[in-house]
């Protein structure tokens, strides 16, 4: 049995690119699955996942609606591709939460609805926490395929980088594998905090820059300016928060592309977050 089906119009698609985004593992301040379910709002249905193949319901709970006492339904994880035009591109969106189960089996069966589609490229979207502050532009680091697909200005991770894997990574190494090119970005987030439309904003825009589209970033723009208002706020009132966000303002400005080893560190604190052993908020009471 199929780990998936499609349910949307079979017609011939213009020059598609698969773009992909989970919640859960990479994707700090919830900004690759905010700036791809913003890409694909609105857009077709066009291929659902097995649920009950991929998620272990303890971790991903479905949620129950009880109304005066009775309960009437049922909203459960979805892993869905969504089809949307840009221009006379079409963008095939895949999203959900970070699969428990059938990795391979669902790379392969998103290999299979890319093949079928005649995707011709691949976009990975994510988040890491960093030592960034939120009072700078967001910075975004890109891993490709191939060299070629990198341009000069492109910021990289130096030197070997080992991380716990995450899913969007294995779908986006099973599609360049079969040989369509493919290119990840991911969003430095301040590991502060636990929402950040920024970074989705700044993924969106990469995104438009490398598949030569318009999308447009809607309601995100007026997220991002309420949060900061909220932040420059809580952030005046607190001198130390307010002397911790100066010393990354300082760090940032001398910092030029993080190592391997420093991205790593980062990833093991967010780690420890999940475990309750994180370090020390600066917007903690």
């Amino acid at each position: 049995m199929s780990v998936y089906e499609l349910v949307g119009d079979d017609a011939e698609l213009s020059a598609p690119a698969l773009v992909v985004s989970f919640t859960d593992w990479v994707d700090a301040g919830g900004a690759g699955s905010r700036a791809a379910r913003h890409i694909g709002a609105d857009g077709e249905l066009y291929a659902r996942f097995d649920g009950d193949a991929l998620f272990d319901y303890r971790s991903h709970r479905p949620i129950l609606d009880i109304v005066d006492g009775t309960p009437k339904e049922f909203d459960w994880p979805e892993m869905t591709i969504r089809r949307r035009r840009y221009g006379t591109r079409d963008l095939l969106v895949l999203t959900g939460p970070e699969p428990d189960f059938r990795w391979r089996e669902f790379a392969a069966g998103a290999l299979d609805v890319a093949l079928r589609a005649g995707v011709v490229e691949h976009v990975s979207l994510g988040a890491i926490p960093a030592a960034v502050p939120h009072t700078l532009p967001t910075p975004v680091m890109m891993t490709a395929s191939t060299k070629e697909l990198l341009q000069e200005s492109d910021r990289i991770p130096e030197g070997l980088l080992r991380v716990p894997a995450a899913a969007v990574s294995l779908v986006e190494w099973t599609l360049s594998q079969s040989g369509i090119p493919a290119v990840g970005y991911w969003a430095q987030v301040p590991h502060y905090l636990p929402q950040y439309p920024p970074a989705a904003i700044a993924l969106i825009r990469r995104v438009e820059s490398h598949l030569g589209i318009a999308i447009g970033v809607g309601e995100l723009e007026q997220e991002t300016a309420a949060q900061r208002t909220q932040l420059d706020e809580m952030f005046s009132t607190r001198g130390d928060a307010k002397e911790f966000l100066e010393q990354l303002e300082q760090l940032a400005g001398q910092q030029e592309i993080p190592g391997a080893d420093e991205i790593a560190a980062e990833v093991e604190k967010f780690l420890r977050g999940f475990t309750g052993e994180s370090g020390p908020n600066p917007l903690s009471p």
